[in-house]
């Protein structure tokens, strides 16, 4: 019942969005029904594997094995850290390697392993391991789904393709969300580690479903053209990413986004968790819930209305909401106010996840190098989010919780300036439509 509901709310938002006036790439072939709907399988089941346990675990340390805030922070850090040490060789292995499906199996029982393992052994050193094998096994999975969906569907259906992804994705969300706060609620927070697991096996066995004749390789990692007066070449790994200043321009904002956004939620669960932690992972999934459910329908519209404007106006409205949100949560501890502003968190989020890939796939185009570019990316990312957790623990415990939210608003704030100033416009069909629309 919960995968029909979920299925017609990603159709129904998907017709909202008019999503089939996309152009149609009729040189490519058509995948199968069933390649098509595992992909929709391994997208819901990956988002809730791909972040590990994310805010839940930072409950678990400070109400059950009563960690300190500057701890837990080291803890939550340990997971994009392994992203970051993982991300770039991943990348480049999802590039080269036609095994993408094998790929994401392996970093799926990785996944599993390291839940059951935190769950069984809360030490430190434990925890921290696991967490850094849970981030080095969740920075293949990123490139991986990009490349297998560009495979598949092409160039011209990809920006459908990277809506209906993020849409299932939050939805796979939605459904995590509930069965965490249920079983957190109703059987016992350590539920929560095998239901995580169990979900790992599940995505593990829906890219196994996907036929893997079906991927054009070639097209997956953005190769350039073959014609018979071209020997097609393969950037460098230099070329394609330390020179190319309009990439390392948006890898910039892409790492303050994550500065300003990744700790706002973890913070929520642990400034709300203090004294009442019987009701924190209830209130947790209410708010990724609803930010999740706000995500489908945004996902969708951003995958058409950045082809219809632009990406970068539509990724600029991303970037505005993180500093209202953040200023926002220090008005109240209230369950309803704080769940309200979770609905900011559904727009930025829901942006980021279908305009980013698409920039990059923009940058990355004949080079070869697409599931590099969007490694680095990534990267950037985790590094932004490292820098968020361990700033805000430090503040946090130094201060309180206020104040980093305070401080995270102001990185978010100098985001917004940095997109606005130096990152350009990236769609090349948009600008040549709109250099011709001037002038006539």
């Amino acid at each position: 019942m919960t995968a029909f509901i979920i299925t017609a709310l990603v159709n129904f938002s998907e017709r909202v969005a008019n999503a089939n006036d996309y152009p149609v790439d009729v040189s490519s072939p058509v995948p199968s029904r069933q390649s098509l709907r595992a992909l929709d399988a391994l997208t819901f089941f990956l988002a809730d594997v791909q972040d590990g346990l994310g805010p839940y675990l930072a409950i678990y340390l400070v109400a059950y094995c009563h960690w300190e805030p500057a701890h837990v922070g080291v803890a939550m850090a340990a997971v994009v850290v392994g992203t970051l040490l993982a991300q770039l060789p991943a990348g480049a292995m999802i590039d080269r390697t036609r095994h993408k499906r094998l790929a994401v199996v392996t970093a799926a029982a990785v996944v599993a392993a390291c839940c059951v393992i935190m769950i069984s052994a809360p030490f430190f050193p434990v925890i921290i391991a696991a967490q850094a094998c849970i981030g080095a096994a969740a920075a293949v999975m990123p490139p991986a789904i990009a490349g297998i969906s560009l495979g598949l569907v092409g160039r011209a259906r990809f920006a459908r393709r990277t809506g209906r992804n993020e849409a299932f994705n939050h939805s796979g969300n939605v459904a995590a969300a509930i069965l965490a706060g249920l079983a957190g609620t109703y059987i016992g927070y350590g539920a929560i580690f095998y239901l995580v697991a169990f979900i790992a096996v599940a995505s593990a066995m829906s890219a196994m479903f996907i036929r893997e004749n079906e991927i054009d390789h070639a097209r997956a990692r953005e190769a350039p053209v073959v014609t018979p007066e071209v020997t097609p070449v393969v950037e460098s790994i230099s070329t394609a990413l330390l020179r190319n200043r309009k990439l390392m321009a948006f890898v910039g904002a892409v790492f303050l986004f994550h500065f300003g956004n990744a700790a706002m939620l973890p913070l929520v669960g642990q400034k709300v968790s203090a004294g009442k932690p019987d009701s924190a992972a209830a209130l947790m999934s209410a708010c990724i819930i609803t930010a999740q459910i706000v995500m489908v329908p945004v996902a969708l519209l951003s995958a058409r209305a950045a082809q219809r404007w632009g990406r970068k106006p539509i990724f600029l409205i991303g970037f505005l909401v993180l500093p209202i949100r953040g200023m926002l949560y220090t008005y109240s501890t209230d369950s309803v106010f704080l769940v309200a502003v979770q609905l900011l968190d559904g727009i930025g989020a829901g942006i980021y996840g279908v305009v980013g890939v698409l920039m990059v796939a923009d940058l990355a185009r004949g080079t070869g190098r697409f599931n590099l570019a969007l490694g680095a990316m990534v990267v950037a990312a985790g590094l932004g989010a490292a820098a968020s957790q361990l700033l805000s623990g430090v503040i946090a415990g130094a201060s309180n919780y206020n104040a980093a939210f305070m401080s995270l608003s102001g990185v978010a704030v100098l985001g917004c300036v940095w997109f606005a100033l130096f990152v350009r416009e990236t769609n090349t069909e948009h600008i040549q439509g709109t250099l011709s629309t001037a002038a006539h």
